[in-house]
């Protein structure tokens, strides 16, 4: 039977409304991995003030499959709330979408870090409605509120 590991880090300060967001790597720089066929994926907590990595996941799902691969990465991927890969099926992605996890794929391979601080400027300038909700942000400024009032 397959099994899926955890390697968990301990952090001195907690981030505060952390989302957490694994990446399909190969050598835990890039984003290289192909959703189905990653056998580890890092996972960083990431809040307004900054990121730090949280957890390595390594699954092994050589002896299962068809469906039963996926489903054994969605259920190991559990808590997360984004993952980062370099593809992903049609039917890997809803399964993954109705594991609460949303999918993103890069075009090519990128660094992880470089992403992470992409996403850090999307946070902390106006994050699309799906992320201030997985984060409990509060919208202040919202230019659509003023356009609506006008109507």
């Amino acid at each position: 039977m397959s099994e899926s590991t955890k390697i968990t880090l301990e952090s001195n300060a907690p981030l505060e409304n952390a989302i957490k967001v694994a990446f399909a790597t190969k050598d835990m720089q890039m984003i290289n991995a192909h959703f189905g066929g990653a056998k580890e994926f890092v996972v960083y907590k990431v809040s307004p003030k900054g990121f730090e990595m949280s957890e390595v996941i390594t699954t092994d799902t050589s002896a299962m499959e068809g469906d039963d691969k996926t489903d054994f990465k969605v259920k190991a991927l559990k808590g997360v709330n984004i993952m980062y890969c370099e593809s992903i099926g049609g039917t890997a992605a809803a399964k993954v979408i109705r594991g609460g996890i949303n999918p993103m794929k890069v075009q090519e391979p990128r660094k992880i870090e470089e992403v992470l601080k992409e996403l850090l400027v999307v946070i902390n300038d106006n994050p699309p409605p799906w992320v201030k909700k997985i984060m409990n942000i509060q919208t202040t400024l919202d230019p659509r509120l003023e356009r609506w009032r006008e109507e």
